[in-house]
């Protein structure tokens, strides 16, 4: 569970805001998400494999982008 400490004088608007960004970095809304329901091995095998896929076709695009001879 991420922290906050409160600095002295800090208002709490301010201190709501750093413990949001902290539990962001940490990834721990989506990792909540990702356990809402269950999700069948198959099915988080594909998704995985589906996500792999996209990946390698990003840096593919990028590496494609940047090798270009003119």
């Amino acid at each position: 569970m991420p922290k906050t400490i409160a600095k002295e004088g800090e208002s709490f608007q301010v201190t709501l805001r750093k413990f949001k960004k902290t539990c962001e970095k940490a990834g721990l809304l989506s990792d909540i998400k990702k356990n809402n329901y269950y999700e069948k091995p198959c099915v988080a095998r594909r998704r995985k494999l589906k996500e792999a896929r996209r990946k390698a076709l990003k840096l593919q695009r990028k590496q494609n982008r940047y090798n270009r001879s003119f």
